[in-house]
């Protein structure tokens, strides 16, 4: 028998949330009519009630103004900067926990801190494993989550992981560009795999772009390896952060004869000047999800694909027991 199910959204997450209970109440009903039952027996849900309290020194308490005694809860917050975004997430576990909630679900379509996934340095810290142990502390008994910066993250949690993959939205949108000699080029060496996965989808070429840092955030050089000239290019990446790797791509790209050059980059950072950098670069499209919320208006270079029916699918499946894995294309 099935727990009763709710959902609740962290401050940063709300309109995300909104379309993710929508695209839930979509998949549910479409099950519902497969089985042959009654629309009218078709609830449809709607996010949960709950406040954030601040304190005048910015700490601050986050309360659920309904029950959740026995229920499955799902939580939805992506954990961009602030780093209150991962605190707020973990107060909604424990005060759903202590609240007797059956089960909580966290649902974080960006997982923030995913870049320190190793130490590839000296005295270092492991960023994601830490945040991996303090939701598991919180009493998670879930988390869903989407293109992780490094698959083995998945690892640092004992309990399951449903790494949902947004080329099930990305890939439809590139074929209904109908662009000829379409190649898929990676922004890095560490990219390469996914760049791979896209290419032997789509029956197309392959590039990438192997750069240097001279630190964080910094490009040093670049060079592409693989044929672009005359080319429809497609970066594809998990996020695009400052963009001056994506943009100095694009232009070095262009340099070599490409026709053009577009990204796809899962989560929208755009942290300082990206908006500048894409608006200046050779791109001619950015397309993205909206798990971080985008200032649409600062580019119009950028195009934003909803999340809310992938994540709301795979809820309705993952809460009635079924497989996942047809959710996927690449």
């Amino acid at each position: 028998m099935h727990s009763p199910i709710k959902f609740f959204a962290g401050s940063a997450s709300k309109a995300l949330a909104e379309e993710i209970i929508t695209g839930f109440n979509k998949s549910q009903r479409q099950m519902h009519l497969d089985a042959g039952h009654h629309p009218e027996k078709i609830v449809n849900y709607s996010l949960g009630k709950s406040s954030l309290t601040r304190f005048s020194d910015g700490e601050f308490i986050t309360s659920f103004d309904e029950t959740v005694r026995g229920c499955t809860v799902f939580l939805i917050q992506s954990t961009f900067p602030p780093v209150d975004n991962l605190f707020e997430l973990m107060l909604m576990i424990d005060a759903a926990k202590r609240a007797s909630a059956y089960k909580v679900v966290a649902v974080i379509p960006y997982f923030g801190f995913a870049r320190q996934d190793r130490k590839d340095q000296p005295r270092v810290a492991i960023g994601a494993k830490l945040v991996a142990d303090l939701l598991t502390a919180a009493k998670v008994d879930r988390v869903m989550t989407m293109d992780l910066h490094a698959d083995q993250i998945q690892g640092f949690f004992n309990v399951p992981v449903d790494h949902i993959y947004a080329s099930t939205i990305f890939v439809p949108y590139i074929k209904s560009l109908n662009l000829d000699n379409l190649v898929i080029a990676s922004p890095d060496m560490g990219g390469s795999k996914r760049a791979k996965a896209y290419s032997h989808f789509l029956e197309c070429g392959m590039a990438i772009a192997h750069k240097s840092r001279e630190k964080a955030n910094v490009v040093g050089e670049m060079l592409v390896i693989g044929e672009v000239k005359d080319k429809n290019v497609i970066i594809v990446d998990d996020m695009v952060d400052t963009a001056g790797t994506v943009s100095m791509a694009a232009d070095i790209m262009m340099e070599k004869g490409a026709k053009s050059v577009r990204v796809v980059a899962t989560h929208p950072v755009l942290s300082g000047p990206a908006y500048e950098r894409i608006n200046k670069s050779s791109l001619v499209e950015v397309i993205t999800t909206n798990s971080i919320p985008v200032k649409k208006e600062l580019s119009d270079k950028i195009k934003v694909l909803s999340i809310g029916d992938l994540f709301g699918d795979v809820i309705n499946k993952v809460y009635n027991f079924q497989s996942i894995s047809g959710s996927f294309i690449v």
